[in-house]
């Protein structure tokens, strides 16, 4: 699905965002590990990943579309207090409203995101996750709070360099090994770590304990 398809499905569904699925979990990545949060998955990403391990999040339903009021209320179910927007792609979409009525409900407001398209809203915490498959906006990467890269290869060390070049002097860098190929990668995150400090590991924590 092209862009031109998401702007459509904005246009005819205002004051809606395509909820992929939405789930109370831990936060099993980068800095905020260990950490109860709700998740909302928004869908629809053009990205396109070749390990992306949530592929069903690519494409969007008109069925899917869920009232931003009806988001929030099911966000304050839950005690924590920290919300995550990811996807999919979620900065295709206009985020301001939903953001704003978040955080007007004392929620913290995190997002995921490729940093292929620009920033709406006020979040509270960005995580840029840059990918070869759609190069993220350098006026995004200078917004991150946290640099997170996927290591699949180690052609991957020196583009995980090129964009902590524009990053913010205190945002937090991650190097997370793609999970299946994990063991594969893990010893030269390491010893890439070790010659470059500035950088930390970031694993996905909830496939090894078997949580959302």
């Amino acid at each position: 699905m092209n862009s031109s398809s998401f702007i459509s499905n904005v246009s005819i569904s205002a004051g809606k965002l395509p909820v992929m699925e939405a789930f109370y979990t831990i936060q099993g990545e980068g800095h905020f590990t260990g950490t109860a949060a709700y998740f909302i998955r928004l869908a629809g990403c053009d990205v396109g990943c070749v390990w992306c391990d949530v592929k069903d999040s690519w494409e969007v339903q008109e069925s899917q579309y869920v009232s931003i009021d009806q988001i929030v209320k099911s966000a304050l179910t839950y005690p924590a207090r920290i919300v995550v927007i990811t996807g999919g792609e979620p900065c295709m979409y206009d985020l301001s409203l939903l953001m704003h009525k978040l955080q007007e409900k004392g929620l913290r407001v995190h997002i995921e995101t490729s940093g292929a398209y620009p920033l709406s809203g006020s979040p509270d915490w960005v995580c840029v996750s840059p990918k070869k498959f759609k190069e993220p906006l350098v006026e995004m990467v200078q917004k991150a709070d946290e640099l997170k890269v996927i290591v699949f290869n180690n052609s991957d060390f020196e583009w995980a360099e090129k964009y902590a070049a524009f990053v913010k002097k205190d945002c937090f860098l991650f190097l997370q090994p793609e999970y299946e190929k994990s063991t594969k990668m893990m010893p030269a995150i390491v010893d890439y770590i070790k010659q470059n400090p500035a950088w930390r590991i970031s694993i996905q924590s909830h496939k090894y304990i078997g949580i959302p």
